[in-house]
């Protein structure tokens, strides 16, 4: 299949790895979803790429496929389709009382445009949705997921087959969907060492050892993107993560308690299973601020490959795992431990 380009650390590369994620999509392809596949993994590990990657399978296979991504900072970027139906998507966008910066909005046009592309252009539609909870609001999530399931389940037109995939970095994604069973959970992981490598080595001038790149950035493409962008400057991407996250306001607020597990999940992640009775409230601030990710299931369920059991110097355990080691580090320096 042909490998979209997409930009990274301003240069325009080629998609790589993923092939195991890559089969996945042409199995899906094949049979259609039956329910909403949502996706959900470390932010910045490569589902916006992923997504533009499987638009490109779907479309070498007869489907009309609509992306939206609210999160776009162009707004013609918030809705893209193949070319079969993008007539159709003007002629939608047109009529529309709002404006496709309202998330909203912007789900109503991918869906109506859908409608009339099975209509009128193919019986094979697929809707890609990238980063929607965070722009319609978590608490939307369920209600969101439950339409969009009515859509495969009830169809106001016939379809021979559809996809919808919906991802998302909101590490409460998992918890606020799963308890129903309207959609397909999914965990993608940070890239594989392999895959990490080809990104590195398109990276030019003076740098570091791989090995040390892979130990900050732990196979992250977006952390790895920072890294290059500010000169490998490790205390500069670490503080602006401590910023974002508001760790220093986390660590400030915690109990003695959750202050020593804080400390004991650096080295060991499982840590939080082991006393998750003392350190329910701290798992669900972590999880909330995507510092670490839960990744019990590792024989269901996984796009591409799952990180190893175990990887202490990444901050992988067996059942959580910093989602990298900058996120560790900015903890840890938070806490004030030495490196």
């Amino acid at each position: 299949m042909r490998r979209v380009r997409t930009r990274f650390a301003g240069l325009e590369v080629e998609f790589a790895d993923r092939d195991v994620a890559l089969r996945q999509a042409e199995e899906i392809a094949e049979r259609g979803t039956r329910w909403p596949l949502v996706v959900y993994g470390p932010e910045g590990c490569g589902k916006t790429a992923l997504l533009r990657q499987v638009e490109e399978v779907l479309r070498e296979r007869g489907y009309a496929v609509i992306h939206v991504n609210p999160m776009a900072k162009r707004l013609e970027d918030r809705l893209l389709a193949t070319r079969n139906v993008k007539d159709i998507v003007r002629g939608v966008v047109s009529a529309l009382p709002g404006s496709l910066a309202d998330a909203s909005t912007l789900l109503y046009a991918a869906v109506e445009a859908l409608h009339r592309a099975a209509k009128s252009v193919t019986g094979r539609i697929a809707l890609l949705a990238d980063d929607v909870f965070q722009a319609v609001g978590l608490d939307k999530a369920e209600t969101l997921v439950k339409e969009l399931l009515n859509m495969i389940e009830w169809p106001s037109v016939k379809y021979e087959k559809i996809v919808v995939i919906v991802s998302s970095s909101e590490g409460m994604t998992r918890e606020r969907v799963g308890r129903h069973r309207w959609a397909e959970l999914y965990v993608m992981w940070n890239m594989p060492r392999d895959g990490f490598a080809q990104l590195y080595g398109l990276l030019p001038g003076p740098k570091p050892s791989f090995d040390s790149a892979w130990r900050w950035a732990g196979g992250n493409p977006e952390m790895l993107e920072r890294l290059y962008m500010r000169s490998w400057d490790v205390g500069r991407i670490v503080g602006s993560l401590a910023g974002e996250k508001g760790i220093v306001e986390l660590v400030k607020g915690l109990s003695d308690t959750e202050d020593e597990i804080l400390a004991e999940a650096l080295e060991d992640p499982d840590v939080l299973v082991r006393r998750y009775r003392e350190a329910e409230g701290l798992v669900r601030k972590l999880v909330d601020r995507n510092l670490i990710i839960r990744i019990w299931e590792r024989d269901l369920n996984w796009v591409d490959q799952p990180p190893p059991e175990r990887d202490p110097e990444l901050g992988v355990g067996l059942y959580y795992a910093w989602q990298t080691p900058l996120h560790r580090e900015a903890v840890r320096r938070a806490l004030g431990q030495p490196p």
